[in-house]
This record gives C-alpha cells, sequence and structure tokens, in this order.
C-alpha cells in the first residue's frame, strides 16, 4: 500500500493510505523518493500553523522525486524526469507579485502547508513549480536541494562579497548551509552554536565554532576582524539572545541579514544600527535563481551536504522522527524515504 503521513491535530501524525488523483490540468504527479524535515515541519506539528491547514493534511517540502505522469497543458516535462519542488505558489495579481516579488506574495500559499505536502509517495503539484534535478545528482542529496535554495537566497539578499567576514549565529541546517556557501564564495566564516551535536559538526566540517554562552562572542568577533566587527551577520536562532547580539557583532556600515522566524517580536539594539550604520536584511524563502543554484552547489560536489544527513528513515517512522527531531538528539537532518 502507497502511505502517507497525515497531521491529525496538535502532536498527532497518522501513517495512512496515500490517496492519489490522476494530476489534473497543468498538473504533474511526482513519485516522492525522499522528504526532508525541517523546523516548519515541527512548528505545524505543535499546533501552531492550524489555522492555515485543511486537517487531516499531508505536510512535508523538502523533496526529491521523479514525474510519474503529467496533466493537460504540460510541457517540456515527461514522466521519468528527477525533480524537486519550489513549494510557493503566487497569486500572480497582487502588488508584490506586479513588482516582481511573487516569491512574497501577499497571498502566498505555500505548499506543505496551504496545501498537501510531500510526504507522500504520489503527490500532484503545479508543474511551475517543478526544477529538474541532474541524472547524476543522488536522490537522497537532492531532498537537501529546499533547504539549499533558502541558504543560497539569504546569501544573495546579504551581497557577500569574497573575502567577507561572517558570523552565524545557529548552526542548525539552515545555518550550516549559510555556513557552507558562504565559505564556497570566499567569506571566512564562524558559527555561534549552543546544541554540542550542533557544535561539534561545525568544527569536524572545519567552520570555527563557539557556544555563546560559554565564551565571549562579541570579543572574540572584535579580535578577530582586528576591532573591526563582522562584514555580515546572519542571526539563525530565532532566539533572544541573538537577537540581542546580532548588531553589536557588526562593523560600521556592516550588515545583519534576518534568518530566522521569531514568534515572538525581540528586543533588538537599535543604537547600534543608528551609532554603526548598520543595515537590516531581511530573508524569506527563495527564487527561481537560488535554486538553480542551489542544484549546481549540490550537484557540483563541492558542498559536504551528505554529511548533514543524520539518519534516513522509512515514512511509517515519521511520528518517531518528528519527536526525535524537537528533542534535541544528536540529529541536523532526518530524511523520509516515501516510496521503495
Amino acid at each position: 500500500m502507497l502511505k502517507a503521513a497525515y497531521y491529525e491535530g496538535k502532536r498527532c501524525v497518522r501513517v495512512w493510505e496515500c490517496l492519489a488523483e490522476a494530476p489534473g490540468p497543468d498538473q504533474v504527479q511526482l513519485n516522492v523518493s525522499y522528504c526532508g524535515i525541517c523546523g516548519t515541519d515541527l512548528h505545524l506539528f505543535n499546533g501552531n500553523m492550524d489555522h492555515r491547514l485543511r486537517i487531516p493534511q499531508v505536510f512535508g517540502h523538502e523533496m526529491s522525486g521523479t514525474i510519474r505522469a503529467v496533466g493537460d497543458g504540460v510541457r517540456n516535462l515527461r514522466p521519468g524526469d528527477h525533480v524537486t519542488v519550489r513549494p510557493i505558489d503566487s497569486c500572480g495579481n497582487c502588488p508584490a507579485c506586479h513588482a516582481g516579488n511573487s516569491h512574497v506574495c501577499q497571498r502566498l500559499k505555500f505548499i506543505g502547508i496551504d496545501a498537501p505536502g510531500a510526504l507522500q509517495a504520489l503527490w500532484n503539484v503545479p508543474a511551475h513549480t517543478l526544477h529538474r534535478l541532474p541524472d547524476s545528482l543522488p536522490l537522497e542529496t537532492g531532498a537537501l536541494v529546499e533547504p539549499l535554495a533558502v541558504a543560497c537566497h539569504d546569501v544573495r539578499r546579504a551581497r557577500l562579497k569574497h573575502g567577507e567576514y561572517v558570523v552565524i549565529q545557529g548552526g542548525g541546517p539552515i545555518g550550516m548551509l549559510i555556513a557552507m556557501v558562504a565559505k564556497q564564495m570566499g567569506a571566512e566564516v564562524i558559527i555561534a552554536e549552543v546544541n554540542p551535536f550542533r557544535l561539534q559538526l561545525a568544527r569536524d566540517l572545519g567552520f570555527a565554532a563557539i557556544h555563546p554562552r560559554k565564551e565571549d562572542l562579541v570579543g572574540y568577533v572584535t579580535e578577530w576582524t582586528n576591532t573591526a566587527g563582522a562584514d555580515i551577520v546572519f542571526e539563525v536562532s530565532g532566539s533572544a539572545a541573538g537577537a540581542a547580539s546580532m548588531s553589536k557583532l557588526a562593523r560600521v556600515r556592516g550588515r545583519v541579514v534576518v534568518v530566522a522566524v521569531f514568534t515572538e517580536a525581540p528586543k533588538v539594539d537599535l543604537f547600534q544600527f543608528f551609532w554603526r550604520e548598520l543595515e537590516l536584511v531581511g530573508t524569506r524563502l527563495y527564487e527561481p535563481q537560488d535554486f538553480e543554484q542551489a542544484i549546481e552547489l549540490a550537484t557540483s560536489g563541492t558542498l559536504p551536504l551528505e554529511r548533514l544527513i543524520s539518519k534516513v528513515c522509512c515514512i511509517e517512522n515519521v511520528p518517531s522522527a518528528l519527536h526525535e527531531l524537537e528533542s534535541g538528539a544528536e540529529a541536523m537532518k532526518i530524511i523520509v524515504r516515501c516510496a521503495e
């Protein structure tokens, strides 16, 4: 039996039959190979997004797979193609879309929250959301393209240049991917992280990494940059401490890039923005060019993406994988095998 993982209410996920339908016009049906579990899925699991869901609902969006069938009107895609999904569906008519910013559409639908997601064996999606993956890219690694595209978008928004000093607050999957992309572009990178497992993994991957509760992060960055401060600070921790320290780490006219989603408005030292003429940059999701860059980087083999995959599990184990990730266990990224 083909299976799917359904969210049925706060902290309740049940795995049962995948309800497959033929793809409609301009849709593509996918055989989902792998789907990663991310922080957004944990927020959903804890009931924080119920107002956006049609419960019971399949969730998940970091995926790779192959095309099984195409609906009427679909061109240039064929069964057997390896693909990933850029899981956003824009209205095309709002001011943001007309301004060329459809990825932050004012009526944006995020597939996997506002529409059924990828944790199922068969999945129908709009054809325009697909990006082809090279056959040479393992589909297991292909499931990391979506979060890697997030990192590519964050780095692009930061206008990072070769040789710049970069501080990343938060060494989870997105923070680690930002570090990889920034280093690949020639930046000097340090990661601040409080989880011992993630801290050690960052060091094992060749990054300078410190525990900001046990070491003086501001003092370290001051010495590291010869008193100048960091060119770019990526705030990925989503913590009150991270929000409080981010502006203290940046040099004069440095950039502070907010990547994390804050559930409550944090205190921010705006005096430092005035005193140092800092620039605050918001980032959200990605654009097509970020996916294409992510696919290129993933295929090149220059990034140790496979080191971020802590475990590959079958779809029956989605509930236990969610519990494992939120427990703070020694896991970075758990990938779900959705079909044999």
